[in-house]
């Protein structure tokens, strides 16, 4: 059996990597490949299309990449002929994965679009499309599956895959000495995001940001969980630069995540493992600006963050664009770290965590897509 998954980010490829080890486990000759990183090729995945050099969001960004799209779309399909999966699973990644699948299917080979495009913030069009061409759809929240189901798509919701991945590995104090916690101070995280063109925009204000907080609350210390995909070299020459004092990390990023305090976080999944470690985040996003005004035209939904997409309200500030500045974050970060506003913060948290479902949604794709080869037999 034969399994091919295209994931193209950090976060996709942490759920890429889950689904490959629960199948493995199901049955060890189960061959997985595409396109990945670090956690597939952990889970025993081929990795033939490696994730930190396609990485790529935006509108402006994309055009600007679209060669290298177009080539490797082109080698993808040739993928397929070569290889013949008995399945060709989608994780995310929506605007090139929805090509790719569609190719797959008319080359008669099952797709299972899992973390679909996320049609229920724009382009609901898209949810009809990917019903023309998904054998299967595995929904991560409930409203998603209702979007998909009305659109005629054969719709499963299997709960979300991250609260089953996310999951400290170390004690507390364990976490504490690896990541050089001070325990007389409030432990920081700055995520400026896993793809180069989010550590451009986005790192530089972070870090004036956590100037401006450290000197206001002195008693903060701050870490970086560096992304696979980013150059140690690149992240070490913006903090030298920058003048504050930061410690970067490499992997065990729950247990980070388990004792700090705060994250300052580029909007994405990330923004979510943090709050299933039960860690809040001052979310922010700065992207190109006509990227930025063509996602407001067409964006119908008033949170970006996924924290608060989930809660229904907001439960953690955003500071996108204009107001993502070194102050504003400073500010909302020092109310974060304040009572009462702190407590209410991990009573939201804690809601969030139990809207997420129940545990297991790995298993339940892994089974789904054995399903799914059984069906075509």
């Amino acid at each position: 059996m034969r399994v091919m998954i295209s994931a193209g980010e950090a976060s996709g490829d942490i759920h890429a990597g889950a689904v490959a080890a629960a199948l493995k486990q199901i049955d060890s000759s189960i061959e997985v490949f595409g396109m990945g990183g670090e956690c597939l090729r952990a889970a025993g995945g081929e990795v033939v299309f490696d994730i930190k050099d396609h990485s790529v969001m935006g509108f402006v960004e994309v055009v600007k990449k679209l060669p290298d799209i177009l080539r490797l779309k082109r080698d993808f399909v040739q993928l397929m002929r070569e290889r013949k999966p008995d399945v060709f699973m989608t994780i995310d990644y929506p605007d090139f994965n929805m090509r790719v699948a569609k190719i797959a299917h008319e080359m008669g080979i099952p797709v299972l679009s899992f973390i679909p495009p996320s049609a229920w913030v724009w382009r609901k069009g898209r949810a009809k499309k990917v019903a023309g061409f998904a054998d299967k759809v595995a929904c991560i929240f409930p409203f998603e599956y209702e979007v998909y189901k009305e659109a005629g798509a054969n719709a499963e919701f299997v709960g979300h895959p991250l609260v089953d991945i996310v999951k400290p590995s170390m004690t507390r104090a364990e976490a504490e000495v690896w990541a050089g916690k001070d325990s007389s101070k409030k432990l920081v995280l700055l995520m400026p995001g896993s793809r180069l063109m989010e550590i451009e925009k986005t790192l530089p204000t972070l870090l004036e940001a956590g100037k401006l907080l450290q000197k206001q609350r002195p008693d903060v210390q701050f870490v970086l969980p560096r992304a696979g995909t980013i150059p140690l070299e690149l992240l070490e020459s913006k903090i030298k630069a920058s003048g504050l004092e930061v410690r970067i990390t490499e992997g065990h990023n729950y247990d980070l995540f388990s004792i700090a305090d705060l994250a300052l976080a580029t909007s994405g999944t990330v923004t979510l493992e943090a709050a299933l470690c039960g860690l809040g985040s001052v979310i922010v996003y700065r992207a190109a600006a006509l990227t930025f005004f063509i996602a407001k035209l067409f964006v119908k939904i008033p949170h970006i963050g996924l924290p608060n997409i989930v809660a229904g309200r907001q439960v953690m500030p955003e500071l996108l664009q204009d107001d993502f500045t070194p102050a504003r974050v400073a500010e909302e970060a020092i109310k974060l770290l304040e009572e009462p506003r702190n407590a209410q913060l991990h009573k939201d948290i804690a809601e969030v965590r139990e809207r997420l479902g129940a545990p297991g949604a790995v298993q339940r794709v892994a089974e789904l897509i054995i399903r799914m080869t059984e069906d075509k037999k």
